[in-house]
């Protein structure tokens, strides 16, 4: 009797071993993180047309423009028309060559960050605007393209309170200009 009781406990044992061991299995198991939900519906294109109209300038506006290199003049007209053709992972090629030349243009690395958008590579857009707003001037149409553009990519991420912020720091960067006497 006592072997028998002994085999029941080691049959009954051993089923609680392999329920646990399922138990826990279900326990560990990852829940899924749901995918973020755009905010927006506009293509690349439309995003990009939004953040070009923010950089459009009124006659009262304290409007600050950097510097260009002539060295990059060409590969950005070249980027320019191959956008214009829909050639747009050769513009973005071509424009990360001008970056080679001037890594440090604001202009150029806004520029990259809308060809970025074009080709929907929500991250480099980001990346590149930031970038660009942080070395360049804190004022004026390029500052607002650099914000309109982190807007777009926090729009996409579904992150409506990034873009609120990146709205807010748009209306930041319009300076009317002193009245003249």
């Amino acid at each position: 009797m006592a072997a028998s009781s002994s085999r029941k406990a080691r049959r009954h044992g051993g089923s609680h071993i392999a329920f646990l061991v399922v138990l826990a299995g279900c326990a560990s198991a990852p829940l899924p993180v749901p995918a973020p939900v755009s905010l927006t519906t506009a293509t690349p294109a439309q995003m990009v047309a939004t953040v070009r109209a923010a950089g459009e300038t009124s006659d009262t506006e304290v409007a600050v423009r950097p510097l260009r290199n002539p060295a990059t003049a060409d590969l950005r007209d070249l980027a320019a028309d191959q956008q214009g053709r829909g050639a747009l992972a050769e513009a973005a090629a071509t424009l990360d060559r001008a970056l080679e030349v001037t890594p440090d243009d604001p202009a150029l690395l806004q520029e990259r960050a809308e060809a970025a958008l074009l080709l929907g590579d929500f991250a480099a857009a980001e990346a590149h605007a930031r970038r660009a707003q942080a070395i360049g001037t804190q004022v004026g149409p390029l500052c607002r393209r650099h914000w309109t553009t982190v807007e777009q990519v926090r729009l996409v991420a579904g992150d409506g309170v990034g873009a609120d912020a990146a709205r807010a720091r748009v209306a930041e960067c319009r300076v009317e200009r002193p009245a003249r006497y």
